[in-house]
Protein backbone atom coordinates (compact mmCIF):
# COMPACT_ATOMS: atom_id res chain seq x y z
CA UNK A 1 0.00 0.00 0.00
CA UNK A 2 1.49 3.38 -0.97
CA UNK A 3 0.07 6.78 0.59
CA UNK A 4 0.98 9.96 -0.88
CA UNK A 5 0.25 12.85 1.94
CA UNK A 6 -0.02 16.34 1.42
CA UNK A 7 -1.76 19.16 3.40
CA UNK A 8 -2.07 23.53 3.33
CA UNK A 9 -0.63 24.42 6.42
CA UNK A 10 2.83 23.35 5.12
CA UNK A 11 5.34 20.99 5.72
CA UNK A 12 6.23 21.80 8.97
CA UNK A 13 3.21 21.35 10.80
CA UNK A 14 2.66 19.10 13.38
CA UNK A 15 -0.96 17.90 11.84
CA UNK A 16 1.26 16.32 9.23
CA UNK A 17 3.85 15.21 11.48
CA UNK A 18 1.22 13.93 13.82
CA UNK A 19 -0.50 11.83 10.31
CA UNK A 20 2.34 10.64 8.57
CA UNK A 21 3.84 9.01 12.27
CA UNK A 22 0.03 6.85 12.47
CA UNK A 23 -0.11 6.21 8.77
CA UNK A 24 3.94 4.52 8.77
CA UNK A 25 2.68 1.33 9.61
CA UNK A 26 -0.21 0.86 6.94
CA UNK A 27 2.78 0.94 4.20
CA UNK A 28 5.38 3.06 2.03
CA UNK A 29 4.00 6.87 2.61
CA UNK A 30 5.11 9.18 0.34
CA UNK A 31 4.93 13.35 1.46
CA UNK A 32 5.01 16.24 -0.45
CA UNK A 33 3.40 19.62 0.98
CA UNK A 34 3.88 22.99 0.28
CA UNK A 35 6.43 24.76 1.73
CA UNK A 36 4.20 27.44 3.36
CA UNK A 37 1.09 27.97 4.80
CA UNK A 38 -1.47 27.86 1.51
CA UNK A 39 -5.13 27.64 3.63
CA UNK A 40 -7.12 29.06 1.67
CA UNK A 41 -5.39 28.21 -1.69
CA UNK A 42 -8.22 25.89 -2.90
CA UNK A 43 -7.86 24.21 -6.06
CA UNK A 44 -4.98 26.64 -7.72
CA UNK A 45 -2.59 25.83 -9.99
CA UNK A 46 0.44 28.03 -10.46
CA UNK A 47 1.26 28.86 -13.76
CA UNK A 48 3.05 31.73 -13.85
CA UNK A 49 6.84 30.45 -12.35
CA UNK A 50 8.55 27.26 -11.97
CA UNK A 51 8.26 25.17 -9.02
CA UNK A 52 10.55 23.71 -7.39
CA UNK A 53 10.77 19.89 -4.98
CA UNK A 54 13.09 20.03 -1.73
CA UNK A 55 13.94 16.87 0.27
CA UNK A 56 14.70 17.33 4.24
CA UNK A 57 18.03 15.81 5.22
CA UNK A 58 17.39 14.51 8.74
CA UNK A 59 15.33 15.02 11.79
CA UNK A 60 11.73 13.69 12.37
CA UNK A 61 10.75 14.92 8.97
CA UNK A 62 13.93 12.98 7.16
CA UNK A 63 12.41 12.69 3.73
CA UNK A 64 9.61 14.97 3.30
CA UNK A 65 9.40 16.54 0.47
CA UNK A 66 8.23 20.14 -0.02
CA UNK A 67 7.48 22.32 -2.95
CA UNK A 68 7.00 26.12 -3.22
CA UNK A 69 3.60 26.34 -4.73
CA UNK A 70 0.04 25.20 -3.60
CA UNK A 71 -1.22 21.68 -2.35
CA UNK A 72 -2.59 21.57 -5.67
CA UNK A 73 0.89 21.75 -6.91
CA UNK A 74 2.13 19.14 -5.00
CA UNK A 75 -0.06 16.25 -5.97
CA UNK A 76 -0.35 17.79 -9.23
CA UNK A 77 3.54 16.97 -9.74
CA UNK A 78 3.60 14.09 -7.70
CA UNK A 79 0.88 12.25 -9.61
CA UNK A 80 2.16 14.03 -13.15
CA UNK A 81 5.62 12.41 -13.38
CA UNK A 82 7.59 12.84 -10.01
CA UNK A 83 6.66 9.81 -8.72
CA UNK A 84 8.09 6.67 -10.04
CA UNK A 85 5.41 4.75 -8.19
CA UNK A 86 1.96 5.73 -8.45
CA UNK A 87 -0.02 6.09 -5.07
CA UNK A 88 -3.14 3.83 -3.92
CA UNK A 89 -4.58 6.71 -1.94
CA UNK A 90 -3.93 10.36 -0.98
CA UNK A 91 -4.35 11.50 2.00
CA UNK A 92 -4.32 15.52 2.96
CA UNK A 93 -4.28 16.97 6.61
CA UNK A 94 -4.40 17.01 9.15
CA UNK A 95 -5.59 20.85 8.64
CA UNK A 96 -5.81 23.03 11.92
CA UNK A 97 -9.66 23.85 12.14
CA UNK A 98 -12.65 22.37 10.83
CA UNK A 99 -13.28 22.45 7.30
CA UNK A 100 -17.81 22.02 6.59
CA UNK A 101 -20.29 23.29 4.60
CA UNK A 102 -18.85 25.56 1.87
CA UNK A 103 -15.04 25.51 3.41
CA UNK A 104 -14.67 22.65 1.04
CA UNK A 105 -14.30 24.93 -1.55
CA UNK A 106 -12.05 27.04 -0.34
CA UNK A 107 -9.76 24.57 1.77
CA UNK A 108 -6.42 24.02 0.27
CA UNK A 109 -7.10 20.48 2.60
CA UNK A 110 -9.86 19.57 0.37
CA UNK A 111 -8.23 20.63 -3.00
CA UNK A 112 -5.27 18.06 -2.07
CA UNK A 113 -7.45 15.07 -1.87
CA UNK A 114 -9.49 16.38 -5.11
CA UNK A 115 -6.26 16.57 -7.39
CA UNK A 116 -5.92 12.85 -6.49
CA UNK A 117 -9.46 11.53 -7.39
CA UNK A 118 -8.67 14.16 -11.03
CA UNK A 119 -6.18 11.42 -11.78
CA UNK A 120 -8.29 8.37 -10.50
CA UNK A 121 -7.10 7.66 -7.36
CA UNK A 122 -9.63 7.95 -3.79
CA UNK A 123 -8.43 10.37 -1.21
CA UNK A 124 -9.33 11.75 2.37
CA UNK A 125 -9.15 15.15 3.48
CA UNK A 126 -8.67 15.10 7.19
CA UNK A 127 -8.95 18.17 9.41
CA UNK A 128 -9.48 19.08 13.13
CA UNK A 129 -12.47 20.76 14.53
CA UNK A 130 -10.49 23.51 16.65
CA UNK A 131 -7.36 25.34 16.27
CA UNK A 132 -4.18 24.54 18.21
CA UNK A 133 -3.44 20.92 17.45
CA UNK A 134 -4.48 20.83 21.30
CA UNK A 135 -4.94 16.64 21.13
CA UNK A 136 -2.70 15.92 17.67
CA UNK A 137 -1.71 12.67 18.71
CA UNK A 138 -5.19 11.65 19.18
CA UNK A 139 -6.27 13.01 15.51
CA UNK A 140 -3.83 11.32 14.02
CA UNK A 141 -4.47 7.89 15.57
CA UNK A 142 -8.28 8.55 14.44
CA UNK A 143 -7.10 9.50 11.15
CA UNK A 144 -4.96 6.06 10.72
CA UNK A 145 -8.19 4.03 11.95
CA UNK A 146 -10.09 4.98 9.21
CA UNK A 147 -7.49 5.07 6.54
CA UNK A 148 -7.25 1.42 7.67
CA UNK A 149 -11.15 0.60 7.43
CA UNK A 150 -11.15 2.67 3.90
CA UNK A 151 -8.29 -0.07 2.62
CA UNK A 152 -10.13 -2.73 4.28
CA UNK A 153 -12.88 -1.69 2.55
CA UNK A 154 -12.18 -1.04 -0.46
CA UNK A 155 -12.69 2.70 -0.66
CA UNK A 156 -13.32 2.85 -4.55
CA UNK A 157 -15.79 4.67 -7.21
CA UNK A 158 -18.54 3.42 -5.96
CA UNK A 159 -21.87 4.06 -8.33
CA UNK A 160 -20.61 6.85 -9.81
CA UNK A 161 -17.45 5.44 -11.78
CA UNK A 162 -15.60 8.47 -9.93
CA UNK A 163 -12.51 7.55 -7.48
CA UNK A 164 -13.69 8.22 -3.95
CA UNK A 165 -13.33 11.37 -2.16
CA UNK A 166 -14.07 12.31 1.66
CA UNK A 167 -14.00 14.89 3.74
CA UNK A 168 -13.29 14.23 7.70
CA UNK A 169 -13.56 16.17 10.63
CA UNK A 170 -11.94 15.25 13.96
CA UNK A 171 -13.06 16.17 17.60
CA UNK A 172 -10.20 17.69 19.79
CA UNK A 173 -10.45 15.01 22.14
CA UNK A 174 -8.66 12.24 23.53
CA UNK A 175 -8.34 9.04 21.81
CA UNK A 176 -10.37 7.40 24.45
CA UNK A 177 -12.98 9.76 24.21
CA UNK A 178 -13.68 9.58 20.90
CA UNK A 179 -17.51 9.03 20.42
CA UNK A 180 -17.30 7.51 17.51
CA UNK A 181 -17.69 8.03 13.07
CA UNK A 182 -20.84 9.49 11.61
CA UNK A 183 -21.19 9.43 7.48
CA UNK A 184 -22.86 13.13 6.97
CA UNK A 185 -23.90 15.34 4.52
CA UNK A 186 -22.25 18.84 4.16
CA UNK A 187 -24.09 21.60 6.16
CA UNK A 188 -24.23 25.58 5.25
CA UNK A 189 -23.15 28.65 6.26
CA UNK A 190 -24.09 32.17 6.74
CA UNK A 191 -22.25 34.45 4.19
CA UNK A 192 -18.91 35.34 5.42
CA UNK A 193 -17.92 38.50 7.83
CA UNK A 194 -17.31 41.82 6.82
CA UNK A 195 -13.75 42.19 5.53
CA UNK A 196 -11.79 44.16 8.30
CA UNK A 197 -10.54 47.61 7.01
CA UNK A 198 -7.26 49.11 8.38
CA UNK A 199 -4.33 51.80 7.76
CA UNK A 200 -1.08 50.80 6.29
CA UNK A 201 2.19 52.47 7.58
CA UNK A 202 1.98 54.47 4.74
CA UNK A 203 -1.67 55.36 4.73
CA UNK A 204 -3.47 53.09 2.80
CA UNK A 205 -6.74 51.25 3.08
CA UNK A 206 -5.95 47.50 3.59
CA UNK A 207 -8.15 44.69 4.29
CA UNK A 208 -8.34 41.21 6.02
CA UNK A 209 -10.61 38.56 4.73
CA UNK A 210 -12.90 38.72 7.50
CA UNK A 211 -13.82 35.06 9.53
CA UNK A 212 -16.42 32.37 7.79
CA UNK A 213 -19.94 33.07 8.79
CA UNK A 214 -21.41 31.07 11.60
CA UNK A 215 -23.57 27.75 10.63
CA UNK A 216 -26.86 28.59 8.93
CA UNK A 217 -28.12 24.94 8.37
CA UNK A 218 -26.80 22.20 10.84
CA UNK A 219 -29.93 19.86 11.54
CA UNK A 220 -29.15 16.33 12.13
CA UNK A 221 -27.07 14.75 9.24
CA UNK A 222 -24.99 17.48 8.21
CA UNK A 223 -21.16 17.92 9.05
CA UNK A 224 -22.02 20.29 11.95
CA UNK A 225 -24.74 18.80 13.78
CA UNK A 226 -21.74 15.57 14.36
CA UNK A 227 -19.00 17.31 15.14
CA UNK A 228 -21.11 19.50 17.94
CA UNK A 229 -22.51 16.62 18.87
CA UNK A 230 -18.64 15.03 19.37
CA UNK A 231 -18.32 12.53 16.98
CA UNK A 232 -15.81 12.17 13.57
CA UNK A 233 -17.82 13.71 10.36
CA UNK A 234 -17.14 11.60 7.24
CA UNK A 235 -18.74 13.59 4.65
CA UNK A 236 -18.72 11.61 1.05
CA UNK A 237 -18.10 14.34 -1.64
CA UNK A 238 -18.05 14.64 -6.07
CA UNK A 239 -16.75 16.71 -8.25
CA UNK A 240 -19.59 17.04 -10.42
CA UNK A 241 -21.10 20.48 -10.10
CA UNK A 242 -23.78 20.36 -12.23
CA UNK A 243 -27.44 21.56 -11.16
CA UNK A 244 -29.23 18.79 -12.49
CA UNK A 245 -32.91 20.50 -11.36
CA UNK A 246 -31.63 23.73 -13.17
CA UNK A 247 -31.26 22.21 -16.46
CA UNK A 248 -34.63 20.61 -16.88
CA UNK A 249 -35.56 23.92 -15.96
CA UNK A 250 -33.99 25.75 -18.39
CA UNK A 251 -33.59 23.69 -21.62
CA UNK A 252 -37.37 24.97 -22.29
CA UNK A 253 -36.68 28.04 -22.32
CA UNK A 254 -32.76 28.41 -22.96
CA UNK A 255 -32.19 25.79 -25.90
CA UNK A 256 -32.12 27.60 -29.57
CA UNK A 257 -31.50 26.08 -32.75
Amino acid sequence: MHLLVSNDDGYLAPGLLALVKALKPLGKVTVIAPEQNHSGASNSLTLSRPLSVHRVAGGERDGFLFVNGTPTDCVHIALTGFLQEMPDLVISGINQGENMGEDVLYSGTVAAAIEGVMFGIPAIAFSQIDRGWAKIDDAAQVAKDIVQHAISHRLDSGNNHHAALLNVNLPNVSYSDQKGWRVTRLGNRHPSQPVIEQTSPRGDLIYWIGPAGEAKEASEGTDFYATSAGYVSITPLQLNLTDSERIKQMQSQWNQG
